[in-house]
Protein backbone atom coordinates (compact mmCIF):
# COMPACT_ATOMS: atom_id res chain seq x y z
CA UNK A 1 0.00 0.00 0.00
CA UNK A 2 2.81 2.42 0.88
CA UNK A 3 4.41 1.83 -2.51
CA UNK A 4 1.15 2.56 -4.29
CA UNK A 5 0.68 5.79 -2.31
CA UNK A 6 4.21 6.96 -3.07
CA UNK A 7 3.74 6.17 -6.76
CA UNK A 8 0.49 8.15 -6.89
CA UNK A 9 2.17 11.09 -5.14
CA UNK A 10 5.07 11.04 -7.60
CA UNK A 11 2.62 10.97 -10.50
CA UNK A 12 0.80 13.98 -9.04
CA UNK A 13 4.03 15.99 -8.82
CA UNK A 14 4.98 15.00 -12.38
CA UNK A 15 1.58 16.06 -13.72
CA UNK A 16 1.78 19.40 -11.91
CA UNK A 17 5.20 20.14 -13.38
CA UNK A 18 3.95 19.21 -16.85
CA UNK A 19 0.91 21.46 -16.48
CA UNK A 20 3.04 24.40 -15.34
CA UNK A 21 5.33 23.96 -18.35
CA UNK A 22 2.42 23.80 -20.79
CA UNK A 23 0.69 26.82 -19.27
CA UNK A 24 3.91 28.82 -19.37
CA UNK A 25 4.58 27.92 -23.01
CA UNK A 26 1.03 28.80 -24.06
CA UNK A 27 1.03 32.14 -22.29
CA UNK A 28 4.60 33.33 -22.75
CA UNK A 29 6.22 31.40 -25.61
CA UNK A 30 3.61 31.68 -28.35
CA UNK A 31 5.35 32.40 -31.67
CA UNK A 32 4.72 35.84 -33.11
CA UNK A 33 3.72 37.54 -29.86
CA UNK A 34 5.65 39.62 -27.36
CA UNK A 35 4.85 38.44 -23.82
CA UNK A 36 6.30 41.65 -22.37
CA UNK A 37 3.83 43.76 -24.38
CA UNK A 38 0.93 41.49 -23.39
CA UNK A 39 1.77 41.71 -19.70
CA UNK A 40 2.28 45.48 -19.83
CA UNK A 41 -1.30 45.83 -21.07
CA UNK A 42 -3.02 47.94 -23.67
CA UNK A 43 -1.55 51.32 -24.61
CA UNK A 44 1.64 50.64 -22.60
CA UNK A 45 4.65 52.82 -23.34
CA UNK A 46 7.87 51.42 -24.75
CA UNK A 47 9.57 52.13 -21.42
CA UNK A 48 6.96 50.05 -19.57
CA UNK A 49 7.34 47.17 -22.03
CA UNK A 50 11.13 47.29 -21.64
CA UNK A 51 10.76 47.24 -17.86
CA UNK A 52 8.50 44.20 -17.98
CA UNK A 53 10.93 42.42 -20.33
CA UNK A 54 13.77 42.90 -17.87
CA UNK A 55 11.74 42.19 -14.71
CA UNK A 56 10.32 38.92 -16.05
CA UNK A 57 13.56 37.83 -17.76
CA UNK A 58 12.08 37.72 -21.25
CA UNK A 59 15.48 38.78 -22.62
CA UNK A 60 16.95 35.48 -21.41
CA UNK A 61 16.68 31.87 -22.71
CA UNK A 62 13.27 30.17 -22.45
CA UNK A 63 14.19 27.62 -19.72
CA UNK A 64 15.52 30.48 -17.58
CA UNK A 65 12.28 32.39 -18.15
CA UNK A 66 10.28 29.39 -16.91
CA UNK A 67 12.42 28.95 -13.79
CA UNK A 68 12.21 32.66 -12.97
CA UNK A 69 8.43 32.66 -13.46
CA UNK A 70 7.91 29.64 -11.20
CA UNK A 71 10.27 31.18 -8.63
CA UNK A 72 8.18 34.35 -8.64
CA UNK A 73 5.01 32.31 -8.34
CA UNK A 74 5.92 29.75 -5.67
CA UNK A 75 9.07 30.94 -3.86
CA UNK A 76 9.26 34.73 -3.82
CA UNK A 77 5.50 35.23 -4.33
CA UNK A 78 6.22 38.63 -5.88
CA UNK A 79 4.52 38.07 -9.24
CA UNK A 80 3.05 41.44 -10.13
CA UNK A 81 0.17 42.49 -12.32
CA UNK A 82 1.05 45.47 -14.51
CA UNK A 83 -2.60 45.78 -15.57
CA UNK A 84 -3.60 46.44 -11.95
CA UNK A 85 -0.84 48.96 -11.21
CA UNK A 86 1.76 46.51 -10.02
CA UNK A 87 -0.37 44.69 -7.44
CA UNK A 88 0.98 41.37 -6.22
CA UNK A 89 -0.95 38.46 -7.70
CA UNK A 90 -0.45 35.84 -4.99
CA UNK A 91 -2.08 37.81 -2.13
CA UNK A 92 -5.18 38.32 -4.27
CA UNK A 93 -5.35 34.59 -5.04
CA UNK A 94 -4.83 33.69 -1.38
CA UNK A 95 -7.54 36.15 -0.36
CA UNK A 96 -10.02 34.65 -2.83
CA UNK A 97 -9.20 31.01 -2.01
CA UNK A 98 -11.08 30.75 1.35
CA UNK A 99 -14.21 32.17 -0.29
CA UNK A 100 -14.26 29.54 -3.02
CA UNK A 101 -13.31 26.75 -0.59
CA UNK A 102 -16.10 27.79 1.79
CA UNK A 103 -18.62 27.80 -1.04
CA UNK A 104 -17.61 24.45 -2.54
CA UNK A 105 -17.04 22.59 0.75
CA UNK A 106 -20.48 23.51 2.06
CA UNK A 107 -22.18 22.68 -1.22
CA UNK A 108 -20.27 19.39 -1.40
CA UNK A 109 -21.55 18.31 2.02
CA UNK A 110 -25.11 19.00 0.88
CA UNK A 111 -24.85 17.28 -2.48
CA UNK A 112 -23.09 14.18 -1.09
CA UNK A 113 -25.69 13.71 1.65
CA UNK A 114 -28.54 14.56 -0.72
CA UNK A 115 -27.19 12.40 -3.54
CA UNK A 116 -26.73 9.41 -1.24
CA UNK A 117 -30.21 9.82 0.21
CA UNK A 118 -31.91 10.18 -3.17
CA UNK A 119 -29.99 7.28 -4.74
CA UNK A 120 -30.45 4.84 -1.86
CA UNK A 121 -34.14 5.61 -1.27
CA UNK A 122 -34.95 5.46 -5.00
CA UNK A 123 -33.13 2.16 -5.44
CA UNK A 124 -34.72 0.65 -2.32
CA UNK A 125 -38.18 1.61 -3.61
CA UNK A 126 -37.51 0.79 -7.26
CA UNK A 127 -40.59 1.08 -9.43
CA UNK A 128 -42.72 2.70 -6.74
CA UNK A 129 -44.25 6.18 -6.65
CA UNK A 130 -41.45 7.34 -4.33
CA UNK A 131 -38.83 6.20 -6.82
CA UNK A 132 -40.49 7.95 -9.75
CA UNK A 133 -41.06 11.13 -7.74
CA UNK A 134 -37.43 11.32 -6.63
CA UNK A 135 -36.18 10.75 -10.17
CA UNK A 136 -38.46 13.49 -11.53
CA UNK A 137 -37.24 15.91 -8.86
CA UNK A 138 -33.63 14.92 -9.60
CA UNK A 139 -34.20 15.54 -13.31
CA UNK A 140 -35.66 18.98 -12.52
CA UNK A 141 -32.60 19.77 -10.41
CA UNK A 142 -30.25 18.73 -13.19
CA UNK A 143 -32.18 20.77 -15.75
CA UNK A 144 -32.10 24.09 -13.86
CA UNK A 145 -29.09 26.29 -14.74
CA UNK A 146 -27.13 27.33 -11.66
CA UNK A 147 -27.20 31.04 -12.48
CA UNK A 148 -30.98 30.98 -13.07
CA UNK A 149 -31.74 29.08 -9.88
CA UNK A 150 -29.38 31.36 -7.97
CA UNK A 151 -31.18 34.43 -9.25
CA UNK A 152 -34.54 32.90 -8.28
CA UNK A 153 -33.21 32.23 -4.78
CA UNK A 154 -31.96 35.83 -4.62
CA UNK A 155 -35.35 37.11 -5.71
CA UNK A 156 -37.08 35.10 -3.00
CA UNK A 157 -34.60 35.64 -0.16
CA UNK A 158 -33.38 39.18 -0.87
CA UNK A 159 -36.51 40.87 -2.21
CA UNK A 160 -39.90 39.18 -2.44
CA UNK A 161 -39.94 37.36 0.93
CA UNK A 162 -37.01 38.99 2.72
CA UNK A 163 -39.24 40.66 5.29
CA UNK A 164 -41.07 37.44 6.17
CA UNK A 165 -40.07 34.92 8.84
CA UNK A 166 -38.83 32.57 6.13
CA UNK A 167 -35.92 34.72 4.88
CA UNK A 168 -35.65 37.62 7.33
CA UNK A 169 -32.40 36.10 8.66
CA UNK A 170 -30.69 36.20 5.22
CA UNK A 171 -28.01 38.97 5.13
CA UNK A 172 -27.08 41.10 2.14
CA UNK A 173 -25.06 39.55 -0.67
CA UNK A 174 -21.37 39.18 0.04
CA UNK A 175 -19.02 37.17 2.23
CA UNK A 176 -18.08 37.24 5.90
CA UNK A 177 -14.89 35.41 7.00
CA UNK A 178 -15.38 32.37 9.18
CA UNK A 179 -12.71 33.53 11.63
CA UNK A 180 -14.45 36.87 12.24
CA UNK A 181 -18.12 35.89 12.35
CA UNK A 182 -18.91 32.14 12.13
CA UNK A 183 -22.68 32.64 12.29
CA UNK A 184 -22.56 35.43 9.71
CA UNK A 185 -20.34 33.22 7.52
CA UNK A 186 -22.95 30.47 7.65
CA UNK A 187 -25.86 32.79 6.92
CA UNK A 188 -24.16 34.38 3.89
CA UNK A 189 -23.33 30.99 2.37
CA UNK A 190 -26.29 28.74 3.13
CA UNK A 191 -28.36 29.97 0.15
CA UNK A 192 -25.37 29.75 -2.28
CA UNK A 193 -24.63 26.26 -0.93
CA UNK A 194 -28.15 25.11 -1.65
CA UNK A 195 -28.24 26.77 -5.08
CA UNK A 196 -25.00 25.08 -6.15
CA UNK A 197 -25.82 21.70 -4.58
CA UNK A 198 -29.24 21.20 -6.20
CA UNK A 199 -27.72 20.40 -9.61
CA UNK A 200 -25.29 17.85 -8.18
CA UNK A 201 -27.84 16.22 -5.91
CA UNK A 202 -29.86 15.42 -9.03
CA UNK A 203 -26.85 14.09 -10.95
CA UNK A 204 -25.39 12.03 -8.11
CA UNK A 205 -28.76 10.67 -7.03
CA UNK A 206 -29.61 9.41 -10.52
CA UNK A 207 -26.15 7.89 -11.06
CA UNK A 208 -26.13 6.16 -7.68
CA UNK A 209 -29.62 4.75 -8.21
CA UNK A 210 -28.59 3.29 -11.57
CA UNK A 211 -25.46 1.73 -10.03
CA UNK A 212 -27.43 0.26 -7.14
CA UNK A 213 -30.09 -1.22 -9.44
CA UNK A 214 -27.32 -2.80 -11.50
CA UNK A 215 -25.56 -4.11 -8.38
CA UNK A 216 -28.76 -5.83 -7.24
CA UNK A 217 -28.52 -8.05 -10.33
CA UNK A 218 -25.11 -9.42 -9.30
CA UNK A 219 -24.56 -12.88 -7.83
CA UNK A 220 -23.04 -11.65 -4.56
CA UNK A 221 -26.29 -9.80 -3.78
CA UNK A 222 -28.31 -12.93 -4.40
CA UNK A 223 -25.93 -14.84 -2.12
CA UNK A 224 -26.30 -12.21 0.63
CA UNK A 225 -30.08 -12.44 0.37
CA UNK A 226 -29.95 -16.24 0.43
CA UNK A 227 -28.02 -16.06 3.71
CA UNK A 228 -30.99 -14.27 5.24
CA UNK A 229 -29.40 -10.85 5.63
CA UNK A 230 -31.82 -7.98 6.18
CA UNK A 231 -32.60 -5.69 3.20
CA UNK A 232 -30.91 -2.77 4.98
CA UNK A 233 -27.73 -4.78 5.52
CA UNK A 234 -27.70 -5.99 1.92
CA UNK A 235 -28.10 -2.41 0.73
CA UNK A 236 -25.58 -0.68 2.99
CA UNK A 237 -22.91 -3.35 3.42
CA UNK A 238 -22.90 -4.92 -0.03
CA UNK A 239 -24.69 -3.06 -2.82
CA UNK A 240 -23.82 0.49 -1.72
CA UNK A 241 -20.14 -0.22 -1.18
CA UNK A 242 -19.58 -1.48 -4.70
CA UNK A 243 -21.72 1.29 -6.19
CA UNK A 244 -19.75 4.10 -4.55
CA UNK A 245 -16.72 3.82 -6.86
CA UNK A 246 -18.30 5.89 -9.70
CA UNK A 247 -19.76 8.21 -7.03
CA UNK A 248 -16.29 8.86 -5.58
CA UNK A 249 -14.82 9.38 -9.05
CA UNK A 250 -17.44 11.97 -9.94
CA UNK A 251 -17.02 13.74 -6.62
CA UNK A 252 -13.25 14.05 -7.04
CA UNK A 253 -13.55 15.52 -10.52
CA UNK A 254 -16.43 17.87 -9.71
CA UNK A 255 -14.95 19.11 -6.45
CA UNK A 256 -11.55 19.85 -7.99
CA UNK A 257 -13.04 21.66 -10.97
CA UNK A 258 -15.40 23.74 -8.82
CA UNK A 259 -12.65 24.79 -6.41
CA UNK A 260 -10.50 25.57 -9.43
CA UNK A 261 -12.96 28.21 -10.62
CA UNK A 262 -15.98 26.50 -12.16
CA UNK A 263 -18.17 27.89 -9.38
CA UNK A 264 -17.89 31.23 -11.21
CA UNK A 265 -21.61 31.63 -11.92
CA UNK A 266 -22.56 31.01 -8.30
CA UNK A 267 -19.90 33.47 -7.13
CA UNK A 268 -21.11 36.15 -9.53
CA UNK A 269 -24.79 35.71 -8.65
CA UNK A 270 -24.17 35.91 -4.89
CA UNK A 271 -21.43 38.55 -4.93
CA UNK A 272 -18.65 36.22 -3.75
CA UNK A 273 -15.19 37.35 -4.86
CA UNK A 274 -13.72 33.88 -5.19
CA UNK A 275 -11.25 32.32 -7.61
CA UNK A 276 -13.77 32.02 -10.45
CA UNK A 277 -14.69 35.70 -10.31
CA UNK A 278 -11.01 36.66 -10.01
CA UNK A 279 -10.19 34.64 -13.14
CA UNK A 280 -13.12 36.14 -15.02
CA UNK A 281 -11.97 39.70 -14.27
CA UNK A 282 -8.38 38.81 -15.26
CA UNK A 283 -9.59 37.40 -18.58
CA UNK A 284 -11.51 40.59 -19.29
CA UNK A 285 -8.37 42.68 -18.66
CA UNK A 286 -5.95 40.19 -20.28
CA UNK A 287 -4.01 40.15 -17.01
CA UNK A 288 -1.57 37.34 -17.87
CA UNK A 289 0.20 37.02 -14.50
CA UNK A 290 -3.16 36.72 -12.74
CA UNK A 291 -4.45 34.23 -15.33
CA UNK A 292 -1.25 32.20 -14.97
CA UNK A 293 -1.61 32.07 -11.18
CA UNK A 294 -5.30 31.13 -11.22
CA UNK A 295 -4.90 28.52 -13.98
CA UNK A 296 -2.05 26.78 -12.13
CA UNK A 297 -4.05 27.06 -8.91
CA UNK A 298 -7.06 25.46 -10.62
CA UNK A 299 -4.97 22.66 -12.13
CA UNK A 300 -3.40 22.00 -8.73
CA UNK A 301 -6.78 21.40 -7.12
CA UNK A 302 -7.99 19.20 -9.98
CA UNK A 303 -4.83 17.05 -9.78
CA UNK A 304 -4.98 16.99 -5.97
CA UNK A 305 -8.64 15.94 -6.01
CA UNK A 306 -7.86 13.09 -8.42
CA UNK A 307 -4.93 12.01 -6.26
CA UNK A 308 -7.19 11.93 -3.19
CA UNK A 309 -9.67 9.80 -5.16
CA UNK A 310 -6.83 7.40 -6.03
CA UNK A 311 -5.84 7.22 -2.37
CA UNK A 312 -9.45 6.43 -1.40
CA UNK A 313 -9.53 3.71 -4.06
CA UNK A 314 -6.44 2.13 -2.52
CA UNK A 315 -8.15 1.91 0.87
CA UNK A 316 -11.58 0.88 -0.44
CA UNK A 317 -10.56 -1.59 -3.16
CA UNK A 318 -7.64 -3.93 -2.34
CA UNK A 319 -7.17 -4.65 -6.04
CA UNK A 320 -5.94 -1.08 -6.55
CA UNK A 321 -3.00 -1.68 -4.22
CA UNK A 322 -1.43 -3.89 -6.85
CA UNK A 323 -2.18 -1.52 -9.77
Amino acid sequence: MITALIRRLAEMVFVMVGISVMVFLIFFATPGSDPAARIAGRNATQEAVAQVRVDFGFDRPLPVQYVLMMKRLFVDRDLKSFVNRGQNVIPQVLEATPITLSLVFGAAVLWVIGGLAVGVIAAATQGSLIDRTLMVLALIGVSMPVFWFGEVMNLLSQARFHDTWLFSWVPALGYKPLSEDPWGWFKTLVIPWFSLAVLYIGIYGRVLRANLVEAYQEDFIRTARAKGLSPARVMLRHALRTSLIPFITMFGLDFGVLVGGSALLTEVVFGLNGIGRLTYIALQNLDLPMILATVIYASFFVVLANAVVDFIYIFVDPRMREA
